[in-house]
């Protein structure tokens, strides 16, 4: 594996959420600026609480999946 592998998948992950973010926002904008206004009433405490668990969920799919 050489050291530049890291930085594609990198890309293509960072491509993937933008395709998929992109989608939602093309497929239903109503619902997505529901989702927004709902997200600015969430207090800071719970969104942080909620991004860090998205983060480790990611991290280990992507440990499982890679290994």
């Amino acid at each position: 594996m050489n050291e530049t592998s890291g930085l594609g998948d990198l890309a293509v992950a960072l491509g993937l959420v933008a395709a998929l973010e992109g989608a939602l926002y093309a497929a239903a904008p109503g619902f997505m600026k529901d989702v927004l206004a709902r997200a600015a009433q969430v207090p800071d405490n719970t969104l942080r609480w909620g991004g860090l668990a998205a983060l480790v969920l990611g991290v280990a799919t992507v440990w499982a999946v890679r290994g």
